[in-house]
């Protein structure tokens, strides 16, 4: 897979120019941006291949005094954020006895609406969603210290629920990891095993919900950062439509790739969260098309299959690192839905692999996040864990040496993967794999090497990350235990038809349930 890593780098750390014309004459004000020097200028046309004397310098540098004047009038503007509706205090940093297990970052208390479908309802909050007043650290030493002054949208509308927000959960270093080790605050211990990885991204959210700590959770997904620890943690977890519910406000990775949704401990609970935090935020969210209904999802939950094509999708088992016991598992557990009505068949899907993202897009743009970045990053760019380093170079190295080249030719071919399973899915209801074709590895030792640690923490995404390149909604669900771990059941389904997939995976929860 190949992951934009500098990309996102660029995404957080800086925007595009922006001109707007300086309007009469005021008081001195320092500048909001200084005017480079000739020899700034003169590297940054080495960088793009420029020959340029000093001369040529010097009028460049005249022509841009009048351009970036401009950034002094846009500096001095008052940039309309999202709403902060509900009071909260800062909270506090829980201490390790308080927090053995490691999935808390932040504990907070934040109360919303006296009513509402949440009501009640205790809430994790993935630390990339931004809460204000209280510290976001997106798992990384360059984050660190920053402290968001708005609420995002999915935020907002828990809090218009009824529900509680007990604080922020630990994920891993930006989210880059499949794994559960690389957080700037330490590894998070498996509900089920001590010694074994929860999974990531969303790393502390499963696993809160793992000890019954919260009812609800959020997390995120670029590679399958919900799906992977639901899996791991033996809860339900649903990356939805991509676009179905809002980003705004949460620490963005790759707009074409960038999911947040739901997790919880039953089906129903994840359908009613979901219909909480769908729907269409007026524009602030570029990935979100503006004609969004959101069905009521509970009340599709029959558990009756009568007619519901189940499709087991070939190449989602039987991977160089897939473990028998998981497959064989997976197999006996899908077939278990023709008892509630369904059929059951195997389907061959061979272009399903990870593959490339994208950038860009208009909408909101967390300008405090992006400084906060932009200033940690210089810093603390040393601190970041290994997978975070490997990406980052990764992808700068194929930037400056080939450019925008197989990015595009990515995005290309995930046209061709999206009609692929678009083709599967005109024969099935729903398509059903392993979330992670093996069982949760071990955390590893201090002493654990540079290449190994990458390997342990990008391994696990072969059956998830394709879906966030194509946007299909996908669920995890505990299909059974194996040696006394949890095995993720993976349901993908159809665009904008959460609603079936959450419909077979709440059926196969009843008949799961119903004999154990």
């Amino acid at each position: 897979m190949l992951w934009s890593a500098a990309g996102m780098f660029r995404r957080l750390g800086g925007c595009g120019r922006v001109v707007v014309q300086r309007r009469g004459k005021g008081r001195y004000s320092a500048p909001a941006v200084r005017t480079p020097s000739l020899q700034q200028l003169a590297r940054a046309a080495a960088r793009f291949n420029l020959e340029l004397e000093q001369a040529e310098l010097q009028e460049f540098q005249n022509v841009m005094k009048g351009t970036l004047a401009s950034y002094q009038r846009v500096d001095q503007l008052v940039e309309p954020l999202p709403p902060v509706k509900w009071p909260r205090t800062p909270g506090w940093r829980p201490e390790p006895e308080d927090n053995p297990h490691n999935a808390w970052y932040w504990r907070t208390e934040i109360t919303g609406a006296p009513s509402g479908k949440l009501q009640g309802k205790t809430v994790a909050i993935k630390d990339n969603v931004a809460v204000a007043g209280v510290p976001l650290m997106d798992g990384s030493r360059v984050l660190e210290g920053y402290i968001p002054e708005f609420d995002a949208t999915i935020v907002t509308r828990i809090l218009d629920a009824g529900g509680v927000i007990k604080g922020k959960s630990v994920c891993e270093d930006l989210c880059l990891s499949g794994n559960s080790f690389t957080s700037a605050t330490g590894p998070v211990l498996n509900a089920h095993d001590n010694t074994r990885s929860s999974a990531g991204s969303s790393t502390g959210s499963a696993t809160l919900l793992a000890l019954k700590e919260v009812d609800l959770a959020i997390g995120g997904d670029q590679g399958g950062s919900i799906r992977l620890p639901a899996a791991w943690s033996g809860v339900v977890g649903h990356k939805p439509t991509h676009g179905l519910v809002p980003y705004t406000g949460c620490v963005p990775m790759e707009t074409t790739i960038d999911h947040i949704g739901p997790m919880a401990r039953t089906v129903a609970d994840t359908a009613l969260m979901l219909e909480v935090l769908a729907g269409y935020d007026g524009g602030l969210d570029p990935r979100q098309p503006p004609n969004l209904t959101v069905p009521e999802y509970t009340s599709q939950l029959t558990g009756d299959l009568s007619g519901t094509r189940v499709g087991l999708l070939k190449e989602g088992f039987g991977q160089e690192l897939s473990e028998a016991d998981v497959d064989d598992l997976l197999r006996e557990a899908a077939h278990r839905l023709t008892s509630a009505g369904a059929t059951v068949e195997e389907v061959s899907v061979p272009l399903h692999y990870p593959d490339g993202v994208g950038v860009g897009g208009k909408g909101f743009y967390p300008t405090s996040m992006m400084d906060a970045f932009a200033r940690g990053y210089k810093s603390r760019a040393n601190d970041m864990s290994a997978t975070a380093k490997l990406l980052a170079l990764l992808g700068e190295y194929l930037n400056e040496n080939y450019g925008n080249r197989y990015y595009g030719k990515g995005q290309n071919l995930g046209l061709t993967l999206t009609k692929a399973y678009n083709e599967a899915l005109d024969k099935f209801d729903v398509l059903i794999m392993p979330t992670i074709p093996y069982k949760q590895l071990k955390l590893p030792d201090e002493d654990v090497s540079i290449s190994e640690m990458c390997r342990m923490a990008l391994t696990q995404i072969h059956n998830t990350c394709p879906f966030n390149v194509t946007g299909h909604p996908g669920l995890s669900i505990n299909a059974g235990f194996s040696q006394g771990l949890p095995v993720g059941m993976m349901i993908m389904g159809r665009h904008f038809d959460d609603a079936t997939v959450l419909k077979v995976a709440h059926a196969f929860e009843n008949i799961r349930d119903s004999n154990s």
